[in-house]
């Protein structure tokens, strides 16, 4: 008798071959020294996955058609004959020897096709730009042209202006003392209360006006072209804060101070023909 064959008459290497599709698979793995994570890595199946067919236990795979989806893998990366392998997968689910229950299926994503976490991280980034620009827009109109202009950040206070008041009609004395600035040219100002209290804060264009509040302390004004301005008080013109030449700080604009700068003054008439700076008569008088 040959010593690799019993008396059956089969040879020994076939009658200790492995016989359930797991083994034969678990042993063509093991036989090219391949580990479960590097089997994983080339077939991109969940590594329990790969374990659970190698222990014959379809029943922890998601269903009939993913257990043999994923023994034919197998087979495919460890030489064997994948039809064979999901043919007997089949014939196992079939003869009822391996149940297959369904849950949630999970598989190892693709790395190629995942995003890399540089651009996860530079898609963050810009999803958080646009939500802060978006509530500046809509919080503080800082792109809507209503927040630019001015030398510094804040703006007039807006319970300064008239607008922002409820219309209500004024008393005698509150209109005779009435102090209303009127710019002539782009001029910038901060006028403020005895408590160091923001009253306006801005570039005024040409034409604007501002009253100051009724009831304000103490208002003072520091601006950069004082010359840029006309004042009055309860309607009445008084004389400019200053030439232009420099800018001026911390000047009253109470309606005492201003009426004790005096009246403002007028513009000199010249007669047509004249010489300014000459006298009446001179202009007057016939050429001889």
């Amino acid at each position: 008798m040959n010593d690799g064959e019993h008396g059956d008459g089969v040879p020994e290497d076939v009658r200790n071959a492995p016989r359930s599709v797991g083994a034969r698979l678990r042993a063509a793995r093991e036989a090219q020294g391949m580990s479960m994570a590097d089997l994983a890595q080339r077939t991109r199946v969940t590594q329990r996955f790969l374990e659970a067919i190698e222990a014959d236990r379809l029943d922890l795979l998601p269903s009939s058609t993913y257990a043999s989806g994923f023994a034919r893998a197998h087979a495919r990366a460890v030489g064997l004959d994948q039809a064979e392998i999901g043919h007997d997968i089949r014939a196992m689910v079939a003869a009822g020897s391996g149940p297959v229950r369904q849950h949630r299926i999970e598989e190892i994503a693709d790395p190629a096709r995942a995003p890399s976490r540089g651009m996860v991280i530079v898609a963050l980034g810009v999803a958080l730009a646009v939500l802060v620009l978006g509530g500046l827009y809509f919080a503080t109109g800082v792109f809507r042209g209503t927040g630019m202009g001015a030398p510094e950040t804040t703006q007039a206070v807006a319970a300064a202006t008239p607008a922002a008041a409820p219309a209500a009609v004024p008393s005698p004395a509150a209109a005779t003392n009435q102090v209303v600035l009127t710019a002539t040219d782009e001029v910038w100002m901060r006028i403020y209360d005895g408590a160091d209290q923001t009253l306006y804060l801005g570039t005024m264009k040409p034409g604007e006006r501002f009253a100051i509040p009724a009831g304000a302390q103490s208002p003072q004004i520091n601006v950069g072209r004082p010359d840029k301005l006309t004042i009055t008080v309860g309607g009445q013109a008084v004389a400019a804060l200053g030439d232009g030449r420099r800018a001026i700080k911390d000047v009253s604009l109470t309606p005492d101070a201003l009426r004790a700068r005096g009246p403002a003054r007028a513009e000199p008439l010249v007669a047509p023909g004249a010489t300014p700076g000459a006298s009446p008569s001179a202009a007057a008088s016939p050429a001889r």
